[in-house]
C-alpha cells in the first residue's frame, strides 16, 4: 500500500490509487505534499518536453495498473486505429478494460480491487464468468457481481452503501436496485474522471 503512496506524491497528483482513502485527510498525497525520498521536500519535477511527457504516461500507467508493454502494446493498437484520432482510440481502450469497468460502475473502491475480484471469478459477464482483468468489454454486456460475493456480509453491506450514492459515467447504465452494469456507449476521452493529458501521452510513445 505504501508503494501507491510513494507513487502518488511521486507524480504529484491524487490518482485514488487507495480508493476513498484519497478523500480523506490520512491521503499520503496531503500529509506529505512532497516527492518521496531523502531529498523530496527539496526535488523538483522535470519541467523538460520528455519529463512532461513521461509524467503524463506514468499516471495513465498506474492509474489503470498496467505494465509498461502492456501499455505500449495498447498504443500501438490505438495507432492503428483508422476510425478515430489515437488518444481517443487509446482511452476508449484502457477504460472498455473489465477491472476498470468494475471501478467505474461504483462496485468496489479501487481497480485493485477489482483486479482481486476478477481473478478469483467473483464478477460476471452475460451470466458467465470471466477472470481476465484486461478483458474488453462490449456494447451491451451486463456485468454484475457472484452472488457468493454477498455472503460476505461486510462486503455487502458497503457494496449497498456506495452504489446507492455512486454516479456512473454515461457509456455505463447503473441498475442500482438489480446491481448491474450494462455497457451502453463507447468511451473517450471526455469520460475520464481523472485527466491525464492523452495528448502528451500519444507524444511520448511517438517520438
Amino acid at each position: 500500500m505504501r508503494v501507491l503512496e510513494k507513487v502518488e506524491r511521486r507524480l504529484g497528483e491524487k490518482l485514488f490509487l487507495k480508493g476513498e482513502r484519497c478523500l480523506g485527510p490520512k491521503c499520503a498525497h496531503i500529509r506529505r505534499p512532497y516527492p518521496p525520498g531523502v531529498h523530496g521536500k527539496g526535488s523538483r519535477a522535470s519541467n523538460s518536453e520528455f519529463g512532461i511527457q513521461l509524467r503524463e504516461k506514468q499516471k495513465v500507467k498506474f492509474l489503470y495498473g498496467l505494465r509498461e508493454r502492456m501499455l505500449a502494446r495498447y498504443f500501438g493498437k490505438a495507432l492503428r486505429d483508422k476510425k478515430h484520432p489515437t488518444g481517443d482510440a487509446l482511452v476508449n481502450t484502457l477504460e472498455k478494460r473489465f477491472d476498470n469497468v468494475i471501478f467505474r460502475a461504483g462496485f468496489v473502491v479501487s481497480r485493485s480491487i477489482a483486479r482481486h475480484l476478477v481473478s478469483y471469478g467473483h464478477v460476471l459477464v452475460n451470466k458467465r464468468t470471466v477472470t481476465k482483468p484486461s478483458y474488453s468489454v462490449r456494447i451491451g454486456d451486463i456485468i454484475e457481481l457472484s452472488p457468493k460475493v454477498f455472503n460476505n456480509h461486510v462486503f455487502g453491506e458497503e457494496f449497498l452503501f456506495r452504489i446507492k450514492k455512486h454516479e456512473a459515467p454515461e457509456w455505463i447504465k447503473l441498475d442500482k436496485e438489480k446491481k448491474i452494469a450494462e455497457i451502453i456507449k463507447e468511451p473517450y476521452e471526455s469520460d475520464l474522471i481523472i485527466d491525464p493529458n492523452i495528448k502528451l501521452v500519444v507524444e511520448y510513445y511517438s517520438r
